[in-house]
């Protein structure tokens, strides 16, 4: 999906489109850090787009951020109001979304207890996504419980809102696996059907790669374009970025697949017609990285100048956050209470 526009997309037939009750999302992000072009393309612009239709709740996952920052606690509580306004900047309507705050909903946790006596340690070791990211970590042996037990937390966040669509991308696939596992095992605990199994609903956008090309995007590695970025950083962020190394003349044909400028235009700009004749030039020789790289900045400067004067309008008034954050975690609280009372019940833990 591509858009240059100053503004976010919002078109008249979707404020007033009727909003699907039968399907309810829940999406979040860990609060380990501000919010990426990777972000952008690969999950925000899809939430814009899904508030107009369904019933939709965002968790600022700041537990979940803790289970491989526990000894930098630091790292998640000062980013909790980052992600919240790079939310509110790209274009969420918090009366549209409910944005809400994971270590504020007690439930959460509990029920994620409940859950962890239905998991074995090897079904967790076995999880596809879990062994991927542990490996990446190269945490060996020393691997926080926190971080192990997160598809289970996980399948604590979608039970407790009832969820039935949860936006992933394919390498996530495993977790919402291990969520109907334990969904399933509950309600035959129960007796009856008290938790919703969920549906994936994938990304139709391949993962962005990082401007060296090299690796994901991740700030510490200082290898992304964050939302709030600078034109300068912007410029030199592009200028950086990994093209074709066997393209040493402008005459030369040049390679456009891996070609990391070329992925950022198609996912940016609006013009699909433009891109492919600048591909089809690129390839046959002539044009020049320089020239690329050009429009591509300019593209993205236009994308980013409004979201970052937006953003930095928010991060300037924090109590306005806050009270966003705290509303939408308050209209939380009735319907996970009601979920955990109901597991609590499941488990025969209601004497009162």
């Amino acid at each position: 999906m591509k858009n240059t526009t100053s503004e976010p997309a919002t078109s008249a037939s979707q404020s007033t489109q009727p909003i699907n009750n039968q399907e309810k999302i829940l999406t979040g992000d860990r609060a380990t850090g501000a919010l990426h072009l990777g972000h952008f393309v690969g999950s925000l612009q899809q939430r814009m787009q899904l508030q107009h239709q369904f019933a939709q709740t965002i968790l600022v996952a700041d537990m979940q951020g803790l289970t491989d920052n526990g000894h930098n606690p630091k790292k998640v509580s000062s980013n909790i109001l980052n992600v919240v306004a790079d939310y509110l900047a790209v274009g969420i309507d918090p009366l549209k979304t409910t944005i809400c705050l994971q270590s504020a909903l007690p439930a959460l946790a509990e029920l994620t207890m409940y859950y962890a006596n239905l998991v074995s340690i090897a079904r967790l070791e076995r999880n596809p996504t879990v062994k991927t990211e542990i490996n990446s970590k190269s945490f060996g042996r020393s691997i926080p419980a926190g971080f192990l037990t997160y598809p289970i937390s996980q399948a604590a966040d979608i039970t407790a809102f009832r969820a039935t669509l949860v936006p992933v991308g394919e390498d996530q696939l495993p977790m919402l696996e291990q969520t109907n596992e334990i969904v399933r095992r509950l309600n035959t605990i129960a007796q009856q059907d008290i938790l919703l199994e969920c549906k994936p609903l994938l990304s139709k956008v391949s993962r962005l790669p990082s401007v060296d090309g090299k690796s994901k995007m991740s700030k510490s590695m200082g290898n992304t374009i964050m939302l709030g970025s600078s034109q300068k950083d912007i410029s030199k962020a592009v200028k950086s970025m990994y093209t074709d190394a066997n393209h040493l003349r402008v005459s030369d044909p040049g390679q456009v697949a891996g070609n990391v400028v070329f992925t950022y235009l198609d996912a940016f700009h609006q013009d699909e017609d433009y891109i492919a004749d600048l591909k089809a030039h690129y390839s046959a020789g002539g044009l020049g990285d320089g020239t690329v790289k050009k429009i591509l900045e300019e593209c993205l400067q236009d994308l980013l100048a409004p979201i970052r004067v937006r953003r930095a309008t928010l991060t300037s008034d924090p109590s306005q956050l806050i009270a966003i954050l705290k509303q939408g975690t308050e209209r939380s609280q009735d319907e996970t209470n009601d979920v955990l009372a109901q597991v609590k019940n499941a488990f025969g833990l209601n004497l009162f």
